[in-house]
């Protein structure tokens, strides 16, 4: 049984886009535990697709969406300044955009793929979204994130990721949304310091991946 929020792609998803596909050692030893469990409840935070989803739910498991950065990028969830006030900026309205992108209404899940999500979200949003995620997971739960280690380039696009049952993930342009910055290994593991564990993967291209223990 899976369950579906959001969108399979985004509003400016690039139609017809080639996949390029790379070696994810990350993505092999989340395969093997996928494949070793019966119903896993899985959270997939960004642009899915069909395919994805036909994927988690044939082995079984459940699957839930959120696609935060595009919904990030709304306008609405920034609170003006006063009127008049020259100096300040707009804001996030952070606890909103929480409740309403990543409240399961108590539903726990033992599986995330972040993804590269991290590197798209605004300030702000980043830490918040993590620790809601420690809170959404259970213990023992598995997480995949990717990290850029620049922010421009060909190779460096909104993409989305195809699952493949072999050690290959398939990404796919779908969007023009800009990298906001990168991170240091350290400052990835202050990411994650609420978590029980994590390990940095070695990648002959510029993505980093690291699978995070809950």
């Amino acid at each position: 049984m899976g369950l579906f929020r959001g969108k399979t792609s985004g509003p400016d998803a690039l139609s017809g886009a080639p996949r390029v596909s790379r070696h994810s050692s990350a993505w092999a030893q989340l395969q093997q535990y996928l494949n070793a469990h019966e119903g896993l409840r899985l959270l997939d935070i960004g642009p899915t697709s069909a395919g994805n989803i036909n994927f988690i739910t044939n082995l079984g498991h459940s699957i839930y969406m959120a696609n935060l950065v595009e919904d990030a990028a709304r306008p609405d969830y920034l609170i003006q300044p006063p009127e008049g006030d020259q100096t300040a900026k707009p804001v996030y309205d952070v606890e909103r955009y929480l409740r309403e992108n990543l409240d399961f209404s108590g539903r726990k899940f033992d599986v995330v793929t972040l993804w590269d999500t991290a590197d798209y979200l605004p300030e702000a949003l980043l830490q918040p979204v993590i620790d809601r995620i420690y809170e959404v997971t259970e213990p023992g739960a598995q997480l995949l994130a990717l990290f850029h280690a620049k922010t421009a380039g060909d190779d460096v696009t909104f993409s989305r990721y195809h699952l493949t049952n072999t050690n290959q993930l398939e990404l796919q342009r779908i969007g023009l949304h800009p990298i906001r910055h990168t991170y240091t290994n350290r400052q990835v593991e202050n990411l994650f310091k609420r978590f029980a564990s994590y390990k940095f993967f070695l990648a002959k291209d510029t993505l980093r991946e690291v699978m995070v223990v809950r």
